[in-house]
């Protein structure tokens, strides 16, 4: 079990995705997304695997939630910089995680 000063660590924000591109090096079907989480955090690149429910083109404008605060990973040639947040469907496929109104880019989940 974590502590609640565990949960605290994790730093959990919104953004705006700005541009989704095809990620066909990837082992699994995934997107190179940037992300815009504000001019606080400023742009951010994440791989994600949401091709089974999410075309490019419905991606851009979208907000999200993801992980800010882990290291960068290597995803074959691509940097991912932040972790894009989602659920799996009863298929499996991924939906993302996102706030239901509007809200300020780079906003932190509490």
């Amino acid at each position: 079990m974590i502590t609640y000063g565990d949960f605290e660590k994790v730093e959990m924000r919104v953004g705006r995705i700005v541009a989704a591109d095809p990620f066909p090096e990837a082992r699994k079907p995934a997107y190179k997304l940037t992300i815009d989480f504000g001019s606080h955090v400023g742009l951010k690149r994440s791989s994600a695997q949401l091709t089974d429910r999410y075309k490019p083109e419905d991606l851009i404008g979208r907000l999200v939630v993801a992980v800010i605060n882990f290291p960068p990973r290597q995803i074959g040639p691509f940097m991912s910089d932040v972790l894009t947040l989602g659920l799996p469907d009863s298929d499996g496929a991924v939906i993302l995680l996102a706030p239901d109104s509007e809200v300020p880019l780079g906003g932190k989940v509490f």
